[in-house]
């Protein structure tokens, strides 16, 4: 079978996943023909992987130019990663190689939408595409998902066989832990299990009572662990730790003792801070020249903030 990965390529004989051509800067060993599954993840283990300086390189070769040799590159050199995240599906009863092919399609949609302005390696950005492209796969082959008709289940679906041992069913204080631990109740985790442990139910068709199809994406994805989240998540604790502190730095000492009493030290019965009137009192001045002096410390500190934005 040519070793050969494009977007528009549907899989043949017994859909062994398939990789691209290298192009003449891109040096590897992938072999001209794969025989069976095991050949092909000896072969994309050879591949080399690309140095962060290499992978930016490629990664504004793609965005600039639209370079498909530059896209080639990104994705061999990523193909090791989806052998390794496919295996961890292979409880599904589910071919492994369908797997793999399946989590190269979510990897040319990560290269694909990659941006290398934001701080990340490729393989972070990946793993979330690669998990949700598969994760469509399990669903949509696994007939016995079809009773899974809330979110809830379909997180105990993804979850609940890490945390069996054995064929044992689970005692009430098992129940109980795994519930906390999903955050799902303890009756959906005791359906779950029942569903899991009886045999397959054949729900054939679709859905057409006019509702829209249910795409998996909108609950396989974790917006917290998304790359873009995360980096922005960072750039508010910067923002909260560095800056602060900055913006306060630049304050005079009253306008600081003002800030932090007003708005930083909260009493112990939650309360919120001091009064206008109580500060007055402390600096022997009116409660409206303590409100000035507030709003002028606010205004110096917003504009110090606007470095860390």
């Amino acid at each position: 079978m040519n070793a050969v990965l494009s977007a528009d390529q549907t899989l043949t004989n017994n859909r062994l996943p398939t990789a691209p051509r290298s192009g003449n800067s891109f040096a590897l060993t992938f072999p001209a023909t794969v025989g069976n599954l095991d050949s092909y993840i000896q072969a994309v283990h050879r591949i080399p992987l690309l140095t962060a300086e290499e992978e930016q390189r490629l990664a504004r070769d793609l965005r600039d130019n639209d370079s498909v040799d530059a896209a080639r590159q990104l994705v061999m050199s990523h193909l090791r990663l989806v052998v390794s995240i496919a295996r961890q599906y292979l409880g599904y009863g589910l071919p492994h190689a369908d797997l793999i092919q399946e989590g190269n399609i979510g990897l040319m949609k990560a290269v694909k939408r990659f941006d290398p302005e934001q701080g990340v390696r490729l393989v972070s950005y990946a793993m979330h595409w690669i998990k949700a492209e598969i994760h469509e796969y399990v669903l949509k082959n696994w007939r016995m998902v079809k009773v899974a008709t809330t979110k809830a289940q379909r997180k105990l679906f993804f979850n609940l066989r890490s945390h069996k041992q054995g064929s044992h069913t689970f005692t009430p204080e098992q129940v109980e832990a795994v519930a906390r631990e999903l955050n799902v109740k303890p009756e959906e985790v005791m359906e779950m299990e029942t569903r899991l442990s009886g045999g397959d139910l054949a729900l054939e068709g679709q859905v057409d009572d006019g509702e829209e199809e249910f795409a998996p994406i909108a609950y396989l994805a974790d917006n917290h662990n998304e790359p873009t989240r995360v980096l922005e998540a960072k750039r508010q604790d910067r923002m909260q730790v560095e800056g602060l502190e900055e913006a306060l730095g630049r304050l005079d000492e009253r306008s600081r003792r003002i800030i932090e009493a007003r708005w930083l030290n909260v009493s112990d019965d939650g309360s919120g801070g001091a009064t206008l009137h109580e500060l007055a009192a402390e600096f022997g001045v009116s409660a409206e020249r303590i409100r000035q002096i507030e709003a002028a410390a606010m205004k110096k500190m917003k504009g110090a903030l606007q470095a860390f934005a």
